[in-house]
């Protein structure tokens, strides 16, 4: 496969309700299905909505071989879809801010979110997985979870373990960046995504949560970046709900980690004056 639809889907979950929450994603992976997607990455903390409020949680939460895995496995391969979708996983008496990957074969990645944002740091473990890269039908694909896109090693790191691009279901909220949304209609966090897919060659399909949910205002902002750094679709509307939805295509993804004969980034990076530890191996 070269040119594939890639959706970043937008909405704000209902919180502590993930019976309606999953009602949604079905509805929203159709859809885009229909659209034409062949990879459809839905918001952080998609089933049980984001908040903080650990009680309700702990009572959305599920495994990671629980109904959530189940109903995008069947969904996977009933569309033909590769689905990246934020969920609270249940490990024992443990919490994470988790990310599953699931493909039309029914293969399931798992990705818990490293780096705990604010008062997440009260309720969520951190996460032990290290970087994932998935192989699907659409490449290689990396997860990471919204503040993740803070610490430049992740984006960096998961291009070195040779992903072909980046699934990051967010929930952006404002507060620590003090910029407006730009004549642009970026916000911070949006900008940060389009200057790192452009520095690692290393597309980004970001899908946030949005509008107002108990007394979390989501940014929305939701965009598809190519590995040139262009933006192909959004950033949405804080208020809206869809998808920004665009064509990549795996040759020119690859192409552009040569830019020319004499500007390679990858190649460029001088290791012999500084290297990045990625889940033990060195690069």
């Amino acid at each position: 496969m070269s040119g594939f639809g890639v959706s970043a889907v937008q909405f704000g979950a209902v919180p502590g309700d993930p019976g309606a929450n999953r009602q949604r994603i079905a509805q929203a992976i159709r859809a885009e299905a229909a659209a034409g997607a062949k990879l459809i990455v839905l918001p952080e903390l998609a089933v049980g909505g984001y908040h903080l409020d650990a009680a309700r949680l702990r009572a959305a939460a599920e495994p990671a071989e629980g109904p959530t895995a189940t109903l995008l496995r069947g969904l996977a391969a009933e569309q033909g879809v590769t689905l990246v979708c934020g969920f609270c996983e249940a490990d024992g008496d443990r919490l994470f801010n988790s990310a599953m990957l699931v493909t039309p074969s029914g293969a399931l990645a798992l990705y818990r979110k490293l780096h705990l944002f604010d008062g997440e740091k009260e309720i969520f473990t951190p996460g032990d997985k290290g970087l994932v890269v998935a192989e699907t039908p659409v490449g290689q694909i990396g997860l990471c979870v919204c503040y993740d896109l803070r610490f430049v090693e992740m984006a960096r790191g998961l291009a070195l373990l040779g992903a072909d691009l980046l699934a990051v279901p967010t929930a952006w909220v404002g507060g620590f960046d003090k910029a407006p949304r730009d004549e642009g209609g970026f916000i911070g966090q949006a900008r940060g995504a389009v200057v790192q897919a452009n520095l690692n060659q290393l597309p980004m399909v970001c899908a946030s949560q949005s509008g107002q949910r108990d007394d979390m205002r989501f940014l929305g902002a939701s965009l598809v970046v190519d590995a040139w750094g262009a933006c192909l679709a959004g950033p949405m509307e804080e208020d809206a709900e869809g998808a920004a939805r665009a064509v990549l295509d795996l040759e020119r993804i690859r192409a552009a980690r040569r830019r020319s004969e004499r500007v390679r980034p990858r190649e460029d990076r001088r290791t012999d004056v500084y290297g990045l530890s990625v889940n033990g191996r060195s690069y």
